[in-house]
């Protein structure tokens, strides 16, 4: 047990520094091969911070755990938007102004709907999963013909600014995209490993190891960009980022898990946690649109409200555990 505490701390430190390499390697590199900052910003930075969660869920379902790929992908979007939003508008407001991120508010509600009729019949499929990969790649069709049109959009200002702030060769920044790539993948395998071990010594499903260490650990490279984006005044970043990563959650890692090993979906999973994450995304666009039409922030009471959310679904998971473990006595 001591070693599997050990090597998830240790995945988590490696793998969220090797995929901040990794973006920044991908960020500068596209960049130098001239790619609009916008679609760096939503596609690379928005998309490129899940990739710890691809890099797990592949993972965990290449080893046969489909709990834990599922958990991680749903339990990453519950973080992402009750604890990492809510955390960041407790601290400043978070002011919108772009209007791709407006956009991508509704169409998240709809993927998720989407997603969430999959789960109907207790599986999910190779086909399933085929299904979301395809409307992935519309989603990204469609990102890159607004990133196209909208090259004032604010969000494309700010990433301009941060690739500004951070210049890096050509050369160097392909050698940071593949050595985060590879440490991806190992930092995954160690991470995988010891949260299926500890699910096992506590008796407890991998579904619920994914959904709380392994969510809050992917989810860590959000965070911080979150909290700097914070200091910098750059809400439209915050926002991209998260709504980025829930797309990507919700269709690439789900879907590619699915794809290389049929999921078992346990009923929960569709009317807990499911349920929850739709209810997040619902909630996040009526915050933002308001009672009287848009008004571009969410409130501190907004974030204190997500906030005790996490904390009452966070709680709920770990008497799962707790109870799961004393019955194991």
């Amino acid at each position: 047990m001591l070693m599997a505490f050990g090597s998830i701390l240790a995945g988590l430190v490696l793998l969220v520094w090797s995929a901040d390499k990794f973006v920044e390697g991908a960020a500068a590199t596209a960049k130098h091969l001239g790619m609009p900052t916008l679609l760096i910003g939503m596609v690379i930075i928005g998309f490129g911070t899940s990739a710890p969660e691809l890099a797990v869920s592949a993972m965990a379902a290449a080893d046969g755990n489909p709990g834990l790929a599922l958990g991680n992908g749903y339990g990453s979007n519950i973080t992402n938007i009750a604890l990492i939003v809510g955390l960041t508008a407790v601290i400043a407001p978070i002011a919108v102004h772009s209007q791709v991120i407006r956009k991508e508010l509704p169409l998240l509600v709809i993927l998720t709907l989407i997603a969430g009729s999959q789960l109907i019949d207790g599986d999910l499929t190779r086909l399933d999963g085929a299904i979301l990969l395809l409307v992935f790649a519309g989603v990204m069709g469609w990102s890159i013909f607004q990133g196209i049109r909208g090259k004032d959009d604010s969000l494309g200002g700010e990433t301009d600014a941060e690739i500004i702030a951070h210049p890096m060769p050509l050369k160097s920044a392909i050698l940071w995209l593949v050595i985060g790539l590879v440490l991806l993948v190992v930092s995954s395998r160690m991470l995988v490993w010891g949260a299926v071990t500890i699910a096992q010594s506590l008796g407890v499903s991998d579904l619920v190891i994914g959904l709380t260490i392994v969510a809050i650990g992917t989810s860590l490279p959000e965070l911080a960009s979150a909290l700097a984006a914070v200091k910098k005044n750059e809400h439209d970043l915050i926002l991209g980022n998260i709504l980025g990563s829930g797309i990507f959650n919700t269709l690439a890692v789900v879907g590619l898990a699915a794809t290389i090993e049929p999921l078992k979906v346990d009923p929960e999973v569709l009317y807990r946690d499911w349920t929850l994450m739709l209810a997040l995304t619902v909630g996040l666009l009526v915050m933002g649109f308001g009672l009287t039409g848009w008004r571009k922030r969410i409130s501190r009471f907004d974030g204190g409200a997500l906030l005790l959310v996490y904390v009452a679904y966070t709680g709920y998971l770990l008497t799962t555990v707790v109870t799961a473990g004393t019955s194991a006595t």
